[in-house]
């Protein structure tokens, strides 16, 4: 199987169904330790970086592969900090879109 960063998003309509705890489970172990799976309805992960500029330069290469994927993260952006969450909105909760879209922002 093709890791999930070799992978593309792809539409989920809304009768499609979130993940359940053993698939997220299943893919939580795909990605970096650091993304938290978040009340089994989305993942977060906190990134440091230097100063504010850096995390703008994050911010907008994550908004460009999010862009290129047409799957968007919700993004905090601090001095020294990126507050990245993921979930697939329209099924309300979490899809391998979610999951892909991690493992290709941890490869930035």
């Amino acid at each position: 199987m093709r890791e999930l960063k070799e992978k593309h998003c792809t539409p989920c309509k809304k009768e499609t169904t979130p993940l359940n705890a053993e698939e997220i489970k299943q893919f939580k172990e795909k990605i970096d330790n650091d993304w938290k799976v978040v009340e089994n309805k989305k993942i977060r992960r906190d990134f440091s970086v230097k100063d504010f500029n850096e995390a703008m330069a994050f911010a907008q290469r994550i908004a460009l592969l999010a862009d290129e994927e047409d799957h968007h993260p919700d993004l905090g952006i601090h001095y020294g900090l990126v507050e990245v969450e993921l979930s697939t909105h329209n099924i309300g909760g979490l899809s391998p879109n979610d999951f892909i879209l991690a493992a290709k922002i941890d490869a930035i």
